[in-house]
């Protein structure tokens, strides 16, 4: 399983891309896994202030929901309308066409570098 050494990443599996004051953030490719066919996401408004932490919608699949969490806070920008009627673009391509949304950040993120997120699912084995 790869982890892209570009980007960074949450305990709870989310992964952020961040360019200038705008964060992408998706799940990894590790929590589609464990999740299975991903089959409905619900995404949050635009416009919605996070606090990270926040829970800010959800990913179900034919196994489970899971809640996901804002990786850090921002105002959120922009969602990922192909997911409606593509959720499966999550198991398919988790860190390109399966980003779920953009934050225009505000604050410092507290988050894991890849080599820190490959020792957190090591540890979880």
């Amino acid at each position: 399983m790869s982890v892209p050494g570009e980007l960074q990443y949450t305990k709870t599996h989310e992964w952020v891309r961040i360019e200038g004051e705008t964060a992408t953030i998706g799940i990894t490719e590790h929590a589609q896994d464990e999740l299975g066919d991903v089959v409905f996401v619900e995404l949050p408004e635009e416009g919605r202030t996070l606090d990270a932490g926040d829970s800010f919608g959800a990913v179900e699949s034919v196994k489970a929901v899971s809640d996901l969490y804002a990786p850090l806070a921002g105002e959120v920008i922009e969602v990922n309308g192909t997911l409606g009627d593509n959720p499966e673009k999550i198991n398919e391509d988790p860190y390109g066409e399966g980003w779920i949304l953009k934050l225009r950040v505000s604050g410092e993120p507290d988050l894991l570098s890849a080599e820190d997120y490959e020792k957190l699912l090591e540890q979880a084995e």
